[in-house]
């Protein structure tokens, strides 16, 4: 029996983050905006019924840009960039608090919304999934259209999707015309589509790899699969070389994962300006409170309980340390999050000033599971440091 050519599909929500907030504050759409601010930048009701937005050249701190409207991003100003140079390049963009509860609520609509009609799907970030429409009997395009309808009718967004025969050409395909795109590709499609591309546009060459490239005369996904294997090896590991080759030639025989289980749970905060772990310590122990409940929370959430605490920290010199503690039992309670995040803490020489915090829980297990554990008789572990 002939095998079924895959047909994969990679959804990505068109600037998610600030479309949601435009389906809260409508009278901002076609304006460069800015989300990325704090709590104190939430825009007030005026007297009129007016809304008073915060301008970026309002900000002052150290923060960085979660992401931004097409609009701003049409003025140099993207996700990643520090909130000050974004000021310089669009001083009159509006600037708005993160607000990420609700970034996963729309979240989990548009993903249920796709599963409602291709239930083979993979998560692999809050505002896109790759999507396995194999064994659909419908036409391609029918069913990109069906899916873009449905994500917008259970969400009032729009998404871009690329949909071809792996993950790799599919990524790439869901950029290509955005927003609100729709990019149909087969192989024969790559040297058209997929060739004149910057190599940097294939997921997994970061900026380090690409910056080598271009010292070796390979700038775009042509370049790339038109040099010498031998070549390549001179500069790459053997496995990367291999790599660079087959996705150059479009070639990925990942699966679409239906369900992975995840390693770690953590929640950090960047703080806008240092901290002093004796003058400004009220401050700290109430983000580090919140911190363990929050990752508590998480944990709860998504059903899992954890036996490894650990912290993050990381100095005004940007030097960066972490311990943890193993507990004798797997828990998701935010009191004892919070105490084994307190012992490890006390393992660290606090003098410097603090610039970032973070509270992971590892080793998990879940929690329907550790609780029928936790009912059979056993033997108490001991605490391990």
């Amino acid at each position: 029996m002939t095998e079924k050519p895959r047909r994969i599909a990679h959804l990505d929500m068109d600037a998610f983050y600030a479309s949601v907030e435009l389906l809260r504050y409508p009278e901002l759409r076609g304006l460069p905006v800015v989300i990325g601010g704090r709590t104190i930048h939430q825009p007030t009701t005026l007297a009129d019924g007016n809304r008073h937005f915060y301008k970026l050249r309002e900000y002052v701190g150290r923060g960085v840009i979660t992401t931004s409207t097409y609009e701003a991003r049409a003025l140099g100003v993207f996700s990643a960039m520090g909130m000050m140079k974004a000021a310089q390049l669009a001083p009159d963009a509006i600037l708005l608090p993160t607000d990420f509860d609700s970034y996963r609520h729309y979240s989990r609509l548009f993903k249920a919304a796709v599963a409602s009609i291709a239930p083979k799907i993979e998560g692999t970030g809050i505002d896109e999934i790759y999507i396995d429409l194999t064994d659909l009997p419908d036409d391609t395009h029918v069913l990109a259209e069906r899916i873009k309808q449905a994500v917008f009718e259970a969400t009032g967004l729009t998404c871009s999707i690329g949909i071809t025969p792996n993950k790799l050409l599919s990524k790439i395909g869901s950029d290509l015309d955005k927003p609100d795109g729709m990019t149909i590709l087969g192989m024969s499609d790559i040297p058209g589509r997929i060739w004149p591309l910057a190599v940097r546009k294939i997921n997994g060459i970061g900026p380090k790899a690409s910056k080598k490239l271009e010292s070796l005369g390979i700038t775009t996904i042509a370049e790339l699969a038109q040099a010498e294997l031998s070549f390549l090896r001179n500069h790459f590991s053997a496995s990367y070389t291999t790599w660079l080759h087959d996705v150059s030639h479009g070639i990925d025989n990942r699966p679409v994962t239906t369900h992975s289980e995840p390693k770690s749970i953590s929640r950090e905060t960047t703080f806008e300006q240092d901290l002093h772990p004796l003058h400004d310590r009220p401050a700290l122990s109430e983000v580090f409170t919140a911190l363990c409940t929050r990752v508590a929370a998480d944990l709860q959430r998504k059903g899992y309980v954890g036996r490894t605490i650990g912290i993050k920290l990381r100095f005004e010199d940007f030097n960066t340390v972490t311990r943890d503690i193993t507990l004798a039992t797997h828990t998701a309670d935010p009191a004892a999050i919070r105490r084994a995040a307190g012992e490890c803490l006390r393992r660290v020489t606090l003098e410097k000033k603090l610039r970032l915090l973070g509270v992971r829980v590892s080793t998990l297990s879940s929690a329907h599971a550790s609780q029928e554990t936790a009912d059979s008789p056993q033997r108490e572990l001991p605490l391990l440091l």
